[in-house]
């Protein structure tokens, strides 16, 4: 596997730091590259302070050269549900064969950018009635995986929505 590089996508502001830190954490501890992209102008911030820098501009992203994309929750996540360059984001990567995956609140960026009509999908369970408005079937579960995208539910879940994608790219790409 020479391309091992995972993108991150996390909001400006009000990210959430726990899912960022357990996300890049695992992939890293399994020898994947992790990258991280905002449409921020300087620092991402966290929901508890913290402070990031992006790798790659939102609007230098090619899905070539990623295996998979990752939108972080969060608070701040909900003002990018709407965002079309994060739909266009979420759409390059998967009509490229890519992994697209999404936690806590980000699934409805991927439910409205049309990935998960007629699919089932998990989310924050506060955000579920968004979800399932566009045709999603809400299932109660940790992760859900629907062909090659996988939502995750929320922060408790985070390890284990980042093994689940790891194994689906080992298997994959081997």
């Amino acid at each position: 596997m020479n391309n091992k590089n995972i993108l991150i996508i996390l909001p400006a502001k009000d990210f959430n730091s726990e899912e960022f830190i357990l996300i890049k954490q695992t992939f890293e501890k399994n020898s994947f590259k992790v990258f991280i992209s905002s449409d921020a102008y300087a620092l991402c911030q966290g929901d508890n302070g913290m402070k990031v820098k992006a790798d790659v501009s939102i609007f230098n992203i090619h899905a070539s050269n990623f295996l998979a994309v990752i939108f972080i929750g969060g608070d701040g996540v909900r003002k990018y549900w709407d965002n079309k360059s994060y739909h266009k984001i979420a759409n390059s990567f998967a009509q490229s064969g890519k992994v697209v995956a999404a936690i806590c609140a980000a699934p409805i960026i991927l439910q409205r950018a049309g990935l998960l009509n007629n699919k089932s999908a998990v989310c924050y369970l506060s955000d579920r009635k968004e979800l399932e408005k566009g045709g999603t079937k809400y299932l109660d579960a940790s992760v859900v995986t629907e062909g090659k995208i996988v939502t995750g539910q929320s922060s408790s879940n985070t390890v284990e929505f980042s093994e689940i994608i790891i194994q689906f790219l080992i298997k994959r790409t081997l």
